[in-house]
């Protein structure tokens, strides 16, 4: 479905989502020339609901594959590859997206080579992927909150995981150092969302401002196009 016109407003806004169990997590903000204010979080039940929000998002970025491979055995995508190689020690935190045969089943086989966090996200990835097109790839891109914070970590890998509170302290201290009022999301009490949840959401709202500012980096620099014309590709 395609979006439809919102009004004219006299500030942009964007999202920064992640999955939280079977639901996604927004943190938003409004963007008006160098203004950059970070709204309360929400959290919605599908991705549907996120991209047809009225008014809507100029940009969204999501941690969410978009974009597959066709069959089990095809190789990895290019987008994967590359943002395991600029994540060194971090680079376990990108993922193997499924493939669309994958989706398609009811449930995951063993060929199907998915590890068992991608294979828990199969509902909110088939979510994301009911709704893509390339035409909603002029508001929605994929991204990684591990790419966000090699960024805002002048482009070197993180130390720690965000499992342990050595790696939450590390990334929060990032974004308040980078992110103007970030701490109005950082400090949401939300019953099932966790820290590492708000910092990632946090983090991929930095990307959609970038994104917006036509500032974001791309990888890799020739995106892939999967069998339905859909962009295969990171931002960060």
């Amino acid at each position: 479905m395609s979006p439809q016109r919102g009004p004219v407003l006299p500030y942009k806004l964007i999202a920064g989502v992640v999955p939280v169990r079977r639901k996604w997590l927004v943190a938003s903000a409004k963007m008006a020339g160098s203004t950059f204010a970070p709204e309360a979080v929400n959290i919605y039940d599908t991705f549907r609901e996120v991209a047809d929000l009225r008014p809507g998002f100029a940009t969204i970025v999501v941690s969410a594959p978009i974009g597959y491979r066709d069959h089990v055995n095809d190789p990895p995508r290019a987008a994967e590859v590359a943002a395991k190689k600029l994540l060194g020690r971090r680079a376990i935190t990108i993922r193997r997206a499924p493939t669309r045969e994958s989706l398609a089943r009811v449930t995951f086989e063993a060929s199907d080579h998915l590890d068992a966090v991608t294979a828990a996200m199969l509902p909110v990835i088939r979510d994301v992927a009911s709704e893509m097109s390339s035409y909603r790839q002029r508001v929605v891109y994929e991204g990684s909150p591990e790419l966000s914070f090699y960024f805002l970590n002048g482009e070197t890998p993180l130390r720690w995981s965000k499992m342990r509170e050595e790696g939450r302290r590390e990334r929060r201290a990032l974004l308040i150092a980078k992110v103007p009022g970030v701490e109005r999301i950082m400090d949401t009490t939300m019953r099932g969302v966790g820290e590492q949840h708000l910092l990632d959401a946090a983090a991929l709202l930095m990307t959609a401002r970038r994104v917006q500012s036509h500032a974001a980096k791309r990888i890799p620099i020739n995106p892939e196009w999967d069998s339905e014309g859909i962009r295969m590709e990171f931002v960060y």
